[in-house]
């Protein structure tokens, strides 16, 4: 469904078992729904249920039931989610809105623990953050891809290029070929002339001239042959010595390429397998601690911790003291082990958890770079491999072309010696046919014949050269369509060699932009500018060293007397963090274009900010997601714009 018939619709959203619901349905209209409540009634599951139907994993199964399913219907179309546990993990099924919740996760779904808040208050790298969703290694793949496809145009551009340096020789040859067989043909005519006049003067029988004419014919056809045979050993020789200079060639690059070892190519496989089987238990582990993560803020958040504070109940409230009042309102009943802690323990262990789950990501991230580096290599010894076969073939291609071409030659240096013969035979014939008074007309025959083999030759080469000039302008027809095809591919390369740069600068751009606006709506005393600079450090990636991108985050404040200076991030107070987090969530939003694909936005553990600030947050919020959805304390909810829709039951 598209975006423009998406905004146009309600959405109908039908919940069972996921976080704290037991079972719900609500409809929430294009603009603000505000869920207004206390805390531990479900807002934060309601959220989640939305996300589950979206396509996000980042939910959490209710502690008391084995399967949860979530309806979200947008006008005529239903998208399902399914969620049931099985061996102590959360399986997930159905037909949801994404087929890929990644992007939407990191810059739509802001509930407390999404890592683009976080990745700000934790002073992390945003840089790796706003291009996380970006395949960088099939951005440089088809690059790759298309270097070698622009070097194989440069070379038949190349090999076009010295054809048509070529044509002016050819041509000249042509014009030279034309001149040498005018001259000859007139030589031809004015001995045919000769040969008539001296018919005339001698008288001799028909059956004599005609043996004569036959013997002559013979010997012009035969050194016709001989001049062939000459001319195709001429041709096999150069055949040979070509074939022999491209052996010797191949020879040498057979002897650069190293032949990979097996124990290498062994290693390599043993290396990459295991880092495979580490990657996958690593993902196991993040999807576990994702579960547990998940499971636990709802635990907080919904009916269950209302459920199982219950559990201490029983007691008679008048018989505590005040202070034992205070203390049980600070604490709750833990559902691993059934005491009572603080909240602020499990809030303390919750961060623990996340911070685990925060390295186990970068582990992954490690070894997924490590691995492309050892498939990389790999690849690199099967390529060489290859090229050495493709080297066998060949030299073994020029063996048997060779084997050829001499056995050829044995055959016409056989055909060459028979011809001689025969042309010496022939001459004898002649010359016995001769007598004095047939001497001239004998010569003039020879002179003739002598004549109208050279004209032939002449005239072969000359459609040699002609063919060869076609050919060549035939193919220099296709330089254009080439190099309109180059201009494509180094269009493309381009594309791709900046577009990472492209997207980098823009999630600047739009997160210093929108921070300087909200800075602006929202008043914060000394804070004079929060922005982000790009700039390059040298890193480790697996076993190379590389230039990488950074994002830098600068907050500059400013004293009573109006002096600025730069401050850290952690200065900031909770409420500027978690602006700032929301800043930055929001310029991924819009860089990676969600705008046109996820026009829902969700906003959850807005309390560290005041009620008019979170106002104001909302009300710019709303301007750039068709749906906004924001999770608010009713003292909060009370600040917003009356005219927001309101959910308070759930």
């Amino acid at each position: 469904m598209g975006t423009e018939e998406l905004v146009r619709e309600d959405i109908r959203i039908h919940v069972a078992n996921i976080g704290g619901i037991d079972r719900t349905e609500t409809e929430v209209s294009p603009g603000v729904t505000v869920l207004a409540g206390r805390n531990a009634t479900n807002r934060t599951s309601l959220l989640q249920a939305v996300m589950a139907a979206l396509g996000s994993d980042s939910v959490s199964l209710k502690g008391d039931a084995d399967e949860g399913r979530v309806e979200l219907t947008i006008g005529d179309s239903t998208y399902t989610r399914t969620l049931t546990r099985e061996n102590g993990t959360i399986a997930t099924s159905g037909d949801p809105y994404l087929d890929d919740a990644t992007v939407a996760d990191l810059f739509a779904f802001l509930l407390e623990s999404n890592d683009a808040r976080r990745a700000v208050a934790r002073g992390e790298d945003l840089r790796d953050l706003i291009m996380r969703p970006i395949d960088t290694d099939a951005i440089r793949a088809e690059i790759g891809e298309l270097e070698d496809e622009r070097r194989r145009l440069d070379d038949r551009l190349d090999d076009l290029d010295a054809l048509e340096g070529d044509l002016p020789d050819l041509e000249a040859e042509r014009k030279r070929l034309d001149s040498q067989i005018a001259d000859k043909r007139d030589e031809l005519e004015e001995k045919e002339a000769e040969l008539d006049a001296a018919d005339r003067d001698v008288d001799e029988t028909r059956e004599e001239k005609a043996e004569l004419e036959d013997t002559l014919d013979e010997l012009r056809r035969t050194r016709s042959d001989l001049d062939d045979v000459r001319y195709s050993i001429d041709t096999h020789e150069e055949s040979v010595a070509a074939l022999r200079d491209e052996r010797a060639d191949l020879e040498a690059d057979y002897d650069e390429l190293p032949d990979a070892p097996a124990g290498e190519r062994n290693e390599l496989d043993h290396d990459i397998e295991r880092l495979r089987e580490r990657e996958s238990d690593l993902e196991s582990e993040l999807s576990e601690l994702q579960s547990i993560i998940g499971f636990n803020e709802d635990m907080l958040d919904g009916e269950e911790l209302g459920r199982l504070d219950g559990l201490g109940e029983t007691r008679d409230e008048s018989d505590g003291s005040v202070t034992d009042q205070l203390v049980a309102d600070e604490t709750v009943t833990c559902w691993t082990c059934g005491s009572d802690v603080d909240t602020d323990q499990i809030e303390a262990t919750l961060d623990r958890l996340r911070d685990l789950r925060q390295e186990t990501l970068s582990e992954v991230n490690a070894v997924r770079e490590e691995l492309d580096d050892l498939v990389a290599e790999r690849n690199a010894l099967e390529e060489k491999q290859q090229q050495r076969e493709q080297l066998e073939r060949r030299l073994d291609r020029i063996e048997d072309e060779l084997d050829d071409h001499e056995a050829t030659l044995e055959n016409l240096a056989d055909e060459r010696d028979a011809l001689t013969d025969a042309i010496e035979e022939l001459e004898a014939d002649v010359e016995q046919r001769e007598s004095d008074e047939y001497t001239e007309l004998l010569d003039l025959h020879k002179e003739a014949n002598q004549l109208e083999f050279e004209l032939g030759r002449l005239e072969s080469d000359r459609e040699e050269v002609a063919e060869e000039i076609a050919d060549i302008e035939e193919r220099l027809e296709e330089r254009d369509e080439l190099e309109d095809r180059r201009g494509e591919i180094q269009r493309d390369l381009e594309d791709r060699r900046t577009r990472i740069e492209r997207i980098e600068t823009e999630a600047i751009e739009e997160f210093n932009g929108h921070m300087e606006t909200v800075l602006g709506l929202l008043d914060y005393g000394n804070i004079e500018r929060i922005w982000i600079e790009r700039t390059e450090e040298t890193v480790r990636e697996g076993r190379r060293t590389v230039d990488k991108s950074v994002f830098e985050l600068h907050v500059v404040r400013t004293t009573q007397s109006g002096t600025a200076y730069e401050d850290t991030i952690d200065h900031l107070s909770e409420s500027e963090r978690e602006v700032t987090g929301l800043v930055f969530a929001l310029a991924g939003y819009l860089v990676h274009d969600l705008h046109e694909t996820v026009p829902v936005m969700l906003l959850d553990s807005l309390e560290a900010v005041d009620s008019e600030r979170i106002a104001t947050l909302v009300e710019y919020f709303a301007e750039y997601a068709d749906y906004l959805a924001v999770a608010l304390l009713p003292e909060d909810a009370a600040a917003l714009d009356d005219d927001y829709e309101r959910v308070t039951e759930i």
